[in-house]
């Protein structure tokens, strides 16, 4: 398969054009950026401990230079300012361990320790964090551990600087907002497998690094590769307002659920009048809907919680900072930065809600939907990881779902058969790809991608096609100002020439599962059951846990796996098969591939009747594909 194409003169064009319109002359955020800088980990990579690389923040050299034509220049910019890397200054006690991973690390400096906020997504760039952070500024024990929002940039690396034991005995305050561990662990387990295989094209993990490959991903670089931990909080944030003082460090919370995250909060400091905004303020238009999968956020809360954080404790902050990006300091332009940010999230959901009732569909509303000035001269409201395009679409399927309301959209045939149709309708492939390359000759890279997707989905053999799409997918990631829009163009690319590269990171991990509640464990196990292989097969089963002093029934009818709770004194019919067991045991058997006779062997669990029938209900469950096909049927 040919190598990656260099950028059209239609590209090319497009870049100097973008150039001239940009304030490029606008420094203020590289000021920003640089400012308090103390040392960056030399050299910028971090190994496992069999010499794996999980991070290499010198891969990003390369931005240092001048934006080449492959690049659009506003997401150089952006790459470049994300791209540094060390330990930071916020203010005095405040510090942050900036491009270590997609994340940032702050610390907080107490009076016998430091309290770490969002550890980073794996424990070895935690690690390496907090060695780095020691090393300026002591060898300070951890106190305390926050984490700001359910999602895993913001705790895997717990067990990198913190011990669950410590934890558990009451040592260590774990400090998380109402309801994170449920949507932490429900996000990854799920769908998990199916988020963290387009969150390889999201990310651009395994794209080569450099003008024609992986730039960042406008949030950050890209996510860190390495081993994924949890630990559970032990406090709960559950009200705005609500009050803690760790290790002599006075904080402030307030919590905004169905923001950035479904579980998410900022928090005040007081005597350091700094604000840190989670990931519900960064210096970027983030995303209502994220390329790689999610629930639809709704901006009209996430610009209501902005309001709030602002006329409750922005006006007496000197800094705010995030759990992505650099601060911005200085009460006036902080407040002004919010206030930009929260009418950008109003905007976006407001003129789409005007537009969709005037008829319009999501598609149709993205296409001219243009920001207020102010906003839209705003560097932090650019679109390089969320974008206004994807974005108003959220809106759109927030409040009206899949369908436009066309009775001709209403049952399509699916992609392969679609695409069948509609090549032979075109007069066959080669019809197909004669007519689309005249369009990639004039530029008209959106209609290529559309067309040739349908002879790669009619025949995902044909070797001209695939040449031609991926061909079609560099210009749009080229010209793409948004992150995660290029790397998923590069990657369709990639995947075209190279063939399927599967998941480079993990869904879940063994700490994450630990974390599983028996409903959670019982829920993963329905979304495995093969329905139609199940619809004529019944099976009742107790599980007796003797860590919760309780049972649960579980009961297959209809392809439709049931779970609740006994309670004494039902009238239940009687299970075939009572298992007794605790939670930690219930999730290695059925979820981390513990061998269930040596479990019954080694008494971790007892059996009482016919295990044949739950014998029989295994059968019945397919795995997951963490390599499924994109860009191909």
């Amino acid at each position: 398969m040919s190598a990656a194409t260099d950028p059209s003169d239609f590209i090319i064009d497009q870049q100097q054009r973008i150039a001239a319109e940009l304030p490029l002359a606008d420094t203020t955020d590289q000021e920003d950026a640089d400012r308090g800088f103390i040392a960056a980990l030399e050299p910028g990579v971090v190994r496992d401990a069999e010499g794996k690389v999980l991070w290499d923040s010198d891969s990003y050299d390369f931005l240092q230079g001048t934006c080449p034509a492959s690049v659009n220049p506003s997401l150089w910019r952006q790459a470049g300012l994300v791209a540094r890397q060390g330990l930071y200054e916020v203010v005095a006690g405040i510090y942050q361990v900036r491009g270590l991973d997609l994340s940032n690390m702050t610390l907080i400096e107490g009076k016998t320790g430091v309290i770490v906020i969002d550890p980073l997504i794996s424990a070895e760039t935690a690690a390496a964090g907090l060695a780095l952070y020691r090393a300026h500024r002591g060898d300070k024990p951890v106190t305390g551990l926050i984490f700001t929002h359910s999602h895993v940039d913001h705790f895997g690396g717990a067990r990198g600087v913190a011990s669950a034991e410590d934890a558990e005995a009451g040592r260590l305050p774990v400090v998380a907002p109402a309801g994170f561990l449920e949507h932490a662990v429900a996000e990854n387990v799920y769908a998990g497998t199916a988020m963290a295989r387009r969150s390889a094209y999201m990310y651009g993990a395994v794209l080569p690094r450099g003008p024609q490959g992986q730039v960042g991903a406008g949030l950050g670089q890209t996510n860190s590769v390495g081993t994924i931990t949890l630990i559970a909080p032990t406090h709960d944030i559950t009200h705005t307002g609500q009050e803690m003082t760790i290790d002599g460090v006075r904080i402030v919370f307030q919590i905004t659920p169905g923001t950035e995250a479904p579980a998410e909060m900022n928090f005040y400091f007081p005597d350091f009048r700094a604000l840190c905004m989670a990931e519900n303020a960064t210096h970027t238009l983030h995303n209502l809907l994220t390329l790689r999968g999610a629930l639809v956020r709704d901006p009209h809360v996430w610009s209501q919680y902005l309001t709030e954080a602002i006329n409750l404790y922005a006006r007496d902050s000197d800094v705010v900072f995030a759990s992505h990006h650099w601060p911005t300091w200085d009460t006036e332009r902080l407040v002004e930065y919010l206030s930009l940010q929260r009418d950008l999230y109003a905007y976006l959901n407001d003129q789409t809600l005007r537009k969709l009732n005037q008829g319009l569909v999501g598609s149709e509303i993205a296409e001219d939907f243009e920001l207020p000035p102010a906003v839209e001269n705003s560097w932090h409201a650019r679109g390089y990881y969320g974008s206004v395009s994807h974005n108003v679409k959220a809106v759109y399927q927030r409040y009206m779902g899949w369908f436009d309301g066309n009775p001709a959209h209403l049952w399509e045939h699916p992609p392969v058969e679609s695409a069948k149709r509609h090549v032979e309708f075109m007069g066959g492939a080669d019809q197909v790809l004669r007519k689309a390359r005249a369009a990639y000759d004039d530029g008209d890279y959106r209609w290529v991608a559309q067309v040739v997707n349908y002879v790669i989905f009619a025949d995902p053999s044909n070797e001209a096609a695939k040449t031609l799409q991926a061909s079609t997918f560099d210009q749009l990631g080229y010209g793409a100002e948004n992150g995660p829009w290029r790397n998923f163009y590069l990657m369709g690319a990639y995947e075209l020439r190279n063939g399927n590269v599967g998941t480079p990171t993990p869904a879940s991990s063994p700490t994450m599962l630990a974390a599983l509640t028996v409903e959670q464990v019982f829920d993963a196990m329905s979304l495995r059951l093969d329905g139609p292989k199940a619809w004529h097969e019944k099976a009742i089963s107790d599980w007796i846990f003797t860590d919760e002093n309780r049972t649960r029934r579980l009961e297959l009818r209809n392809g439709v796996l049931l779970h609740y709770d006994r309670r004494d004194g039902d009238t239940l019919p009687p299970a075939e098969v009572t298992f007794t067991l605790t939670r930690a045991t219930l999730i290695g058997v059925l979820l981390d591939g513990q061998d269930l006779g040596a479990a019954v062997q080694s008494g971790a669990v007892t059996i009482d009747g016919d295990v044949a029938s739950f014998a029989k209900l295994v059968t019945l469950f397919d795995e997951p594909d963490p390599d499924f096909a994109i860009v191909t049927p």
